[in-house]
């Protein structure tokens, strides 16, 4: 509960307007230990590929917003 109550704190925080750099950067680094965990906690009960793979997919699309975030302006 807690954790999923997290996530949607942190979509918000994403989607709050530039003058709040602080906290979406808090975001983007919370959001990055989640699916870095996520992917590792597949692995280790040994879940299949798909599942260990797809934390890293979406991480990657992380990684891309916040690359662009400041050149979209």
């Amino acid at each position: 509960t807690m954790l999923g109550i997290f996530k949607i704190l942190g979509g918000i925080a994403l989607l709050l307007p530039r003058k709040f750099k602080t906290i979406k950067e808090w975001a983007y680094a919370g959001f990055t230990f989640d699916f870095i965990a996520a992917s590792y906690s597949h692995w280790a009960v040994n879940d299949s590929i798909d599942k260990i793979i797809l934390p890293l997919v979406i991480l990657a699309i992380l990684a891309v917003s916040y690359y662009l975030k400041d050149r979209l302006d």
